[in-house]
């Protein structure tokens, strides 16, 4: 897959657990359609990616303007 190509670049400024997290996520987020939920996304995703995991992915602390800007 392309985006996660794209998601290795964040490895400069992602912690590999969160860069893990968010390249499970990502393309069971592109696939969903209708309401996004942290079950639907844990439905969604392949091993690895449990209801467990999304949440602590949404409970971590992420510099978003450093994210943006690589």
């Amino acid at each position: 897959m392309d985006i996660i190509i794209v998601l290795q670049c964040l490895s400069q400024c992602l912690d590999k657990t969160t860069l893990r997290q968010l390249s499970c996520m990502v393309p069971a987020l592109l696939a969903m359609s209708g309401r996004v939920t942290m079950l639907g996304i844990s439905r969604w995703t392949e091993p690895g990616g449990s209801y467990r995991t999304i949440q602590r992915f949404y409970n971590s602390t992420i510099a978003w303007a450093k994210v943006n800007w690589f």
